[in-house]
């Protein structure tokens, strides 16, 4: 999957709260890949990294999987075609919500 591209349906807009743990706060634009359905029965979630405004959809590459060992589900990191990230550059975005699970990235 690492390398190619999708669409992702963004339902937590950079700057938005989660639903139901008004605490954690969206530092980056969060949704699902229509039509992927992970193995919780839900479509594919997806973190959107390298786009600093709040968006509706976005079209990007899938640059890493994180895998969570502790969690059925697996999150994709999509970002646009010309940019990269480091593995540790991934993990601080995504900290506000991985940081309760234990996890390994993938690139």
């Amino acid at each position: 999957m690492i390398g190619e591209f999708v669409k992702v349906i963004v339902d937590r807009p950079l700057g938005s709260y989660h639903p139901e743990y008004k605490d954690m706060y969206y530092p980056v634009n969060y949704g699902y890949v229509e039509g992927i359905m992970a193995p919780d029965g839900e479509e594919q979630d997806a973190y959107i990294l390298g786009v600093h405004t709040a968006v509706k959809e976005f079209t990007g590459k899938v640059i890493a999987i994180i895998h969570r060992f502790d969690d059925i589900e697996e999150k994709w990191v999509v970002a646009p075609d010309h940019m990269s990230f480091s593995v540790e550059e991934i993990a601080e975005q995504v900290r506000f919500q991985e940081q309760y699970f234990k996890y390994k990235i993938i690139v």
